[in-house]
């Protein structure tokens, strides 16, 4: 079993920057967006525990996920409603049962360092299969979510399908969960920023929160080369 500290300064310089990103968007907009700020917190707390492989991350993506679905809900953002309320929501109770078994823990070790979970990588086949996976099902995605009315259908697809697989991947502890984050959150920050220049509530939080995600997803898929090397 690996061991390692829980944060890094940079995992650290995360946390902090969404606390005073969102500290400063309310002296700015003069408003106190209560829902988004804890949604963009709780969200980027996750998602740095997973980059660590720490399986505390599942705690604070309980709180994300209930309060995103809601948020994309009323947006009119059915897709990322539907797969947080039906999808990720079971999946951190999923996750935490399969990184248990994968070795990671909920309590510190000896030497007061926190275990994490053992990380592996798709063989050559299996990504052929993802990507195979991953484009049709975009395609319906797109074509399901333009006939229930969602404003961006391809955006909200490709978030939607990469979403749902990453997620599968993290929760069996695979490296290459991280392209797909990368690709979801890139497409993420676009489509929630046309919903800010639409006017709509909690989006600009939403583009901050995504933005972060961004960041930590690149420094994931770093960290998780080296975990699945060793």
């Amino acid at each position: 079993m690996q061991k390692k500290g829980v944060l890094s300064v940079f995992d650290i310089c995360l946390i902090l920057g969404i606390g005073v990103t969102n500290i400063l968007y309310s002296v700015f907009s003069g408003s106190v967006d209560v829902l988004g700020s804890l949604t963009g917190i709780a969200g980027v707390l996750c998602v740095v525990l997973v980059a660590k492989g720490s399986i505390w991350n599942y705690l604070f993506g309980l709180v994300n996920v209930s309060l995103y679905a809601w948020i994309s809900f009323k947006t009119g953002l059915y897709g990322d409603a539907a797969l947080n309320a039906l999808y990720y929501f079971p999946m951190q109770f999923i996750g935490w049962w399969q990184w248990r078994k994968r070795g990671a823990s909920t309590v510190r070790g000896e030497d007061g360092q926190a275990s994490i979970v053992h990380a592996r990588r798709l063989t050559p086949g299996q990504l052929a299969v993802l990507v195979t996976v991953c484009a049709a099902g975009i395609v319906l995605g797109a074509f399901v979510l333009d006939k229930l009315g969602d404003p961006q259908p391809w955006k909200d697809s490709v978030t939607t399908v990469l979403s749902i697989i990453a997620q599968f991947l993290m929760a069996l502890a695979f490296m290459e969960q991280w392209a797909l984050w990368i690709i979801t959150n890139i497409v993420s920050v676009i489509m929630w920023s046309v919903c800010v220049a639409n006017g709509d509530p909690h989006s600009e939080l939403m583009v901050i929160m995504w933005i972060f995600y961004l960041a930590n997803s690149i420094n994931g898929l770093r960290v998780w080369l080296k975990l699945s090397r060793s």
